[in-house]
């Protein structure tokens, strides 16, 4: 039993370690990534004359394209057992979970009133590979396939070192600003950001950078935690 207790404890000292990252490096990848977006949002104005109100479908084309490559890159450097998983692995893992979390984004927000018909398709395909950056790409390219991971992160919600926190609370906070986002929706306004999928987006964008700062927060309050620990 003894034996049992203390494999358990070398098992989840291991996992930290490997899940940490210093408060410095979890700054530098949301940094990277909001640059990342406002740099998407100034190419579609700047180049291609394109605003999100006026073109969303194309704005948000372009947005999503620049965003995941500059996300996959930064966070594949993270990936878990990179002694298993190459660099370049872990950059395929986040390719590959790109169109997969634009379906299931596709899915929840159709369930939760998003418009149907053939006028609304490219704007929630290229809104959904958004909210695929925001949320699954991310885990994709850091965790791979480990249900383990993914359970602990997005079912239950119980981050346990400062990669976790980069990941989960971003992803969360997008959720949760596309939710409140979509409340003008149905309001009697008449105002054209009104529209799926412009408010929503807003509110997605304002959540992600959101959880990008308290992710940076619970990141240097958790390292700190360690120092005092170890002293």
């Amino acid at each position: 039993m003894q034996q049992q207790v203390q494999q358990s404890k070398a098992s989840e000292t291991k996992y930290a370690a490997v899940s940490f990252a210093s408060p410095l490096k979890v700054l530098l990848l949301h940094l990277t990534c909001g640059l990342g977006l406002v740099s998407g949002f100034w190419l579609a104005l700047n180049y291609y004359s394109l605003t999100l109100v006026d073109n969303s479908a194309q704005t948000l084309g372009i947005v999503w394209a620049l965003e995941a490559a500059v996300v996959i890159l930064v966070y594949s450097l993270f990936r878990h057992n990179p002694d298993q998983c190459s660099y370049v692995k872990a950059i395929a893992r986040g390719l590959l979970g790109l169109p997969v979390g634009a379906v299931v984004n596709a899915l929840g927000a159709i369930v939760l009133g998003a418009p149907l018909g053939i006028q609304h398709f490219k704007k929630t395909v290229h809104w959904s590979l958004l909210m695929s950056v925001f949320t699954f790409v991310p885990a994709a390219s850091v965790f791979g396939s480990s249900w383990t991971d993914w359970h602990r992160i997005f079912a239950h919600t119980k981050p346990i070192g400062s990669t976790d926190f980069m990941i989960c609370l971003p992803a969360h906070g997008a959720v949760i600003g596309a939710w409140f986002g979509a409340w003008p929706m149905p309001l009697d306004w008449e105002r054209p950001w009104q529209e799926w999928p412009i408010c929503v987006t807003y509110g997605a964008i304002l959540g992600y950078l959101v959880g990008m700062v308290v992710s940076f927060g619970l990141s240097a309050f958790h390292n700190r935690r360690l120092q005092v620990k170890r002293d």
